[in-house]
């Protein structure tokens, strides 16, 4: 039996398998999974699942029950060892699954602290998996110690979380300040101000030497010299793509598995979509790591392998959980020569961002309704008048409009 297989059980995998039985794909399905779970949500798992507000089973992205009901075969557990392009095979150790088309769903892997510097510690975790997660819950307590190392959403999130558990938080950041690399210096600021106010100790510009300790951490030595007596580690410092099977395949890699714009990769019969995927994109090639591009690239790509001949057109847009600040983000701010700020209230408050006068992406602290007009305009490809935007008493619907 050949068919679909999909090698990744994430939220891509799941969302490319359900469009195909919804689009009438009659032919075998496989989905290959190296977890032992059904495919789940992976923001939650940081924030209200370690909180404990979220039980294992809502993080499912559909019951299991649904892969059996739509005769999707699902396996968990298994790990791919080799992709054979000419054979159009796949091994799962000795055995050996046969494929029409095939779909790389495989995400990303979280870069992780060299054991030479006590990366290999007990006590020291990072926040990619349902294991991971479920490994670090007794170690979060209240009173206890907690290192986050890394000061981009992943790290600010994990320390959102440890300081609502009455964690004492210690956050250190080798940038010269957090979310150098993704936000304008006033978004920093806004989520330095929030984190501070929670009681985190906030370090910037200070890389981490080592961490100390027998068997489990109990310290971590920094750049500038001070040691830190520490219980728990938490490592946010990016993600690669997960791209280890294609390369060994021979497919063609670019920041990601290479695909054109329909989501074929160099081997016309295997694609690529999520995390792990590298696509065009307004003259040059970008992957996203978010859920929204990891759903609508899956569905694309599941109506192409039904030959439907869909370009993707990506409209980034992402978001954040901290305390009580829902972070909404729409577009990418890349290039930008300019920030406008829109502060309705002291917690309420936007940057826009613009490149020669033109909008191209806006940071929405609670405040939905400038998320919603900003990402309306930047699809749209319009832009918005900056006195218009930093004037908090004016009604931004009109932009809609102009």
């Amino acid at each position: 039996m050949s068919g679909i297989v999909v090698i990744g059980a994430g939220q891509a995998g799941s969302s490319l398998v359900a469009k195909l039985r919804k689009d009438g794909y009659d032919g075998a399905i496989t989905l290959i999974g190296s977890e032992p779970v059904p495919p789940y949500q992976r923001p939650p798992l940081s924030k209200a699942y370690l909180l404990g507000d979220m039980a294992l089973e809502r993080l499912f992205l559909r019951p299991e029950s649904f892969y059996a009901d739509q005769d999707i075969t699902l396996r968990l557990g298994a790990t791919v060892t080799a992709i054979d392009p000419v054979a159009k095979t796949v091994s799962l150790g000795d055995e050996v699954l046969g494929y029409d088309q095939l779909a790389l769903t495989t995400g990303s892997v979280p870069r992780r602290l060299p054991a030479a510097i006590g990366g290999d510690l007990g006590g020291v975790y990072g926040v990619r998996t349902l294991a991971d997660v479920d490994a670090m819950a007794h170690e979060v307590r209240e009173g206890a110690r907690a290192l986050i190392v890394g000061g981009g959403y992943i790290g600010l999130e994990a320390a959102a979380v440890a300081a609502k558990k009455g964690m004492q938080v210690t956050l250190v950041e080798m940038a010269d300040r957090i979310l150098q690399r993704v936000a304008a210096p006033e978004t920093s600021a806004y989520f330095r101000a929030l984190h501070t106010g929670h009681g985190v100790d906030i370090r910037e510009g200070v890389g981490l030497t080592r961490l100390l300790g027998d068997g489990h951490v109990s310290g971590a030595e920094l750049a500038d010299g001070t040691v830190l007596d520490v219980d728990l580690v938490v490592v946010g410092v990016g993600i690669l793509p997960d791209t280890a099977l294609a390369e060994a395949a021979g497919l063609t890699i670019d920041n990601g598995i290479w695909t054109d714009e329909q989501g074929r990769t160099s081997d016309p019969s295997i694609w690529a979509a999520g995390d792990c995927a590298s696509f065009p994109y307004q003259g040059h090639r970008l992957r996203l790591e978010s859920v929204p591009n990891a759903i609508d690239q899956a569905e694309i790509v599941a109506q192409n392998m039904m030959g439907a001949g869909k370009t993707y057109v990506a409209t980034p847009w992402f978001w954040s959980d901290q305390y009580d600040v829902k972070l909404q983000i729409a577009g990418l701010n890349r290039g930008y020569d300019t920030v406008v700020e829109r502060r309705t209230d002291a917690v309420s408050v936007s940057f826009w961002y613009y490149h020669d006068g033109q909008l191209i992406a806006v940071d929405a602290m609670n405040d939905p309704r400038a998320y919603m007009v900003g990402k309306r305009l930047i699809d749209a490809g319009k832009t918005a008048d900056p006195a218009v935007v930093g004037d908090a008493g004016a009604d931004l619907k009109p932009l809609l409009r102009a």
